[in-house]
Parts: C-alpha cells; structure tokens; sequence
C-alpha cells in the first residue's frame, strides 16, 4: 500500500492554491485571445477585406465624354477601347445617365464655344473632377470668361496641362531607319485658312519671290485627299510647318505628321525654337526667327548641300514620330494620370490660364 492510497497504485500530489489560481488566470486569458480573435476576424469580414483572401480588384475608371469633339456621332467605345491604346481599367462613355457614377466628365470647348453642348451644371455630383479639353491655340479659342471657377483639370497640348498630350512625339527605335524619299521639288506648303493678317501667310508673301514654294489645300483650290498628302509631301525638300498663330507649346501635326513623318525637314514657325527643341532635336529642323530676314531665309534653303542636308535626319537612326491624333487615346490618358491628378483645384481664371 503507497504512502497516500490504495495498494499498487501512486497518488498525484495535491495542487497548491498558488498553482490552482495560476491555471486559471492562464484558462482565462486563453478565453480573451480567443475572443478578441474571433472579433477581429469578423470585423475583417464586415470591411470586405477577409485575412485569407486576395487584394481587393482595381477600380475601373469612367471617364464620361459629354460632347464628343467635332461630331454629333461619337465612335463605338467597346470596353477594351483604351487597353488597345494600352491603359487598363479605364472605361470611355458618352452615355449621359452615367453622369451622377463617373469618375470624371470631360468637354471639349469646341463645342461648348458654339453652344452645340451645355454644362450639366444643376445635376453635377459633389466632387466630381471636370476636365475642360482643347487642342486649338487660344486665337481660335473664344467663351472662356464665363468657364471660371467651373473646371478641375485641363487637357492639352501645353506642357503645363493636368493632362499633357502632344499632337506627336519622338520615341525610341531599334533597327535601320526607313530610307529617305527621292526628292523632287524644292517646298511645299498645305494650308486651308488662309489670311492676309496672319504672320504665316506674311512670311509666305516674303519667302515666295525667292524661293519656289508650292501651295497644296483649299486655299489654293488644289486640295489633298487624306491618303495623298504624305506621299506628295515627301518628294519634296522642305515643309512649311507654319502654325496659324504662335502660342505656348503650339506645335501641330504640321509639324510631326506633314513633316517629320512624310521625311522632309520642316521650316517651322511657331513658338520659340527652345520649346521646339524640347520636343525635338535642335538639327531636325530649320526655324524662321533663326535668320534676319526672310530672304536670308530663303538662301539658306536654296543654297544648302546634300551633304548638309542629310544631317537634318541623323535623328531617323535611333528615333520614330508617333502621332497622337486619336481622341481616344488622348481620353484615354485621363486614366493614366488619373491617381496623380490634384485634388480639390479648381481652375478659377481659365481664360487668364490658357491666353497668357
């Protein structure tokens, strides 16, 4: 018989009141970290955001075209239209009943200018970013006094834009440049509005006694069909990648499409030749103000080598033109800035903005 019972058989020891009141302290912590568990869990659970699960989907964007511009028929804006243009998550729309879900409502002045489209003011939800759209150059832009204190962020061909986009721009290339066209004349000029009081058309009356310069467009009634233009510019030396009037970062498809895509050297006459050479290479162009006069202009043109004149397409070797005249794509890119765009900014003076 053991000490403390039966015979065969050992007894455990008595549990002291220290080591009793222990244990329980332990049972009850267990039971809060359980609790406190469990609650943070379904707490989780309430949020939608469950430990186990995946990051939450990324939200698509929609960008909501009130007027589309030059057209009372917008294109089809199937849902992949801006991943072709290579932004994701990012949805086009002229349906207006999408006005109170849109993530942002875009107008383009044009039409806000001759009252083919009005602003939605009464109906605009609280908050929601308007973007006021323009690729004119302020001479042709009129309306803008009573667009104050309306729009949040701007989209444009200025370098200061909420939303910058070129009508061009020069971008990398790998492998042989395309060969440069057989030239057979010596300028051409494409040009519909055509004014006495503007300075491109002053610059021409100059330039035309010294130098054969042939005019092509509905000015001079001889007007090129789309798929014409390119191929009868490039047989020529020169461009005159002459803007309708000179303003800030105004640099057109005159200039990207009529020029350097056809592969000719543009003449050009616009903004200062600094911004122009942020665009582009200071040797991939000649600029009017470069020279005193015109007729020093014109020399230089008639008289210049080959030799020199191919160092005008050294940037052909390593660079391409892609253009950006697609108003999808440039819609598009209000989804690419989206998340870096300003908050809370309002555009209080748009006119002093855009016409300084």
């Amino acid at each position: 018989m053991g000490p403390w019972g039966k015979p065969g058989k050992t007894a455990s020891p008595p549990v002291s009141r220290v080591g009793y009141s222990l244990s329980r302290r332990l049972r009850a912590v267990g039971v809060l970290a359980g609790a406190a568990l469990l609650s943070a869990i379904w707490l989780l659970w309430l949020l939608g955001s469950p430990p186990t699960g995946g990051p939450a989907p990324p939200h698509t964007l929609i960008i909501l075209i009130w007027h589309w511009p030059f057209s009372d028929r917008p294109p089809e804006l199937p849902s992949n239209t801006c991943i072709s243009f290579g932004v994701a998550h990012c949805h086009l729309s002229t349906n207006h009943s999408l006005l109170a879900s849109a993530d942002a409502v875009v107008f383009h002045h044009r039409e806000l200018q001759t009252q083919q489209a009005r602003l939605p003011l009464a109906k605009r939800p609280r908050g929601q970013p308007w973007v006021w759209v323009s690729m004119e150059s302020p001479s042709h832009t009129h309306g803008l006094g009573r667009l104050g204190g309306i729009f949040n962020w701007v989209l444009s061909y200025r370098r200061d834009s909420d939303i910058f986009v070129p009508y061009g721009q020069l971008e990398p290339h790998r492998g042989p440049a395309p060969p440069l066209p057989a030239k057979k004349r010596v300028a051409a000029w494409v040009v519909s509005n055509f004014q006495e009081r503007q300075r491109r058309v002053q610059v021409y009356r100059q330039l035309a006694p010294h130098l054969q310069v042939d005019v092509f467009g509905h000015a001079n009634r001889q007007p090129l069909c789309t798929n014409c233009l390119l191929p009868t510019v490039a047989q020529y030396l020169f461009y005159l990648s002459f803007e309708n009037s000179q303003h800030q970062d105004y640099i057109t498809e005159k200039f990207w499409r009529n020029a350097l895509a056809a592969g000719t050297v543009p003449v050009v006459l616009g903004p200062p030749r600094a911004t122009y050479e942020a665009f582009a290479p200071a040797d991939a162009f000649v600029h009017v103000d470069d020279f005193s006069t015109v007729q020093e202009l014109a020399s230089f043109l008639a008289n210049m080598n080959e030799s020199h004149y191919r160092r005008y397409f050294a940037w052909r070797d390593r660079l391409r033109v892609r253009l950006f005249g697609d108003w999808r794509e440039r819609f598009c890119a209000i989804c690419t800035h989206y998340p870096h765009l300003p908050r809370g900014q309002v555009y209080q003076d748009l006119q002093g903005w855009f016409q300084a």
